[in-house]
């Protein structure tokens, strides 16, 4: 047999094996390949699960707030306030922490599902509990903001303090916003207002306020928003804020924090069980 007639034998013998053998492994590379794009498409979605998620429960201090937030928030998440307020540190002389790396305990729910703003009602102690937002730009308000001198939040025991306290006068408290107006115009609505010390209230939120208010100035794109007031046990007064926000249609680009901001003010002494205030040793 010539060498010639081998190769033709050959060819025709192992032809069909080859063919074979190709198929299998194009349909073993689809498979992968499926199994691969699914897998990427599920963890290149936004990483905001890797905070507190359960079904929303609220704060614990009232039976019938947590079956309302329930029923408002579904399988959405929560802030730590109100999941695991054990991992906000106690105060140490700084303003404000970072929660969660800076990013916020939002989930896919959260962004799929929230739409408008939403209020605690308020807890037996007549405190405010989490307030939340899917904010725009169409929700920010045009006109000057009216009177909210009529309203008293818990741990309201107002002294001034000339000299101490950086405002003319120099009152310790303000009613803080935990939402502000500048974003959705809520004005004196008691569900949405704390007592909060000048500092606290001009110093330290207004920047994160203000951060997203810019954004929302030039932008048509939505703001998940939340802040949660600490109150810790049956005290009367917050001892801060955790303020979480999230732009949502550039997947954090624009705005992405998670802060926790402390109720504090230089120079004088808080009892965050009442409210009491007087000047530090």
């Amino acid at each position: 047999m010539s060498n010639h007639d081998g190769r033709r034998k050959n060819k025709k013998s192992w032809g069909p094996k080859s063919a074979l053998i190709a198929l299998v492994l194009i349909i073993v590379f689809c498979v992968a390949g499926y199994i691969v794009d699914g897998y990427l498409a599920k963890n290149s979605q936004t990483s905001l699960t890797t905070g507190a998620q359960s079904e929303w429960q609220g704060n614990s201090q009232s039976d019938t707030q947590e079956e309302s937030q329930s029923n408002s928030l579904g399988d959405g998440s929560l802030s730590f306030v109100d999941s695991d307020p054990s991992v906000i540190p106690d105060y140490s002389g700084e303003d404000y922490v970072y929660l969660n790396n800076n990013i916020p305990n939002f989930n896919e729910w959260d962004l799929e599902n929230i739409t408008g703003e939403h209020f605690s009602e308020l807890d037996e102690l007549g405190r405010c509990g989490t307030a939340y937002a899917m904010i725009d730009n169409s929700m920010m308000p045009t006109g000057e903001r009216g009177e909210i001198g009529h309203i008293k939040p818990t741990g309201w025991v107002q002294n001034k303090y000339e000299n101490i306290v950086d405002s003319e006068p120099g009152y310790l408290y303000n009613r803080s916003h935990l939402i502000a107006y500048a974003l959705t115009g809520q004005n004196d609505n008691e569900q949405n207002l704390i007592t909060g010390t000048r500092y606290m209230n001009a110093t330290t939120m207004l920047p994160w306020e203000e951060m997203v208010m810019r954004y929302l100035d030039y932008s048509d794109n939505h703001v998940l928003y939340r802040v949660s007031p600490y109150f810790k046990d049956d005290e009367l007064l917050s001892r801060g804020v955790e303020m979480e926000a999230y732009s949502v249609e550039d997947e954090g680009e624009g705005i992405c924090y998670h802060v926790f901001i402390y109720n504090v003010q230089p120079g004088i002494e808080l009892d965050y069980a009442t409210g009491e205030n007087w000047v530090a040793d």
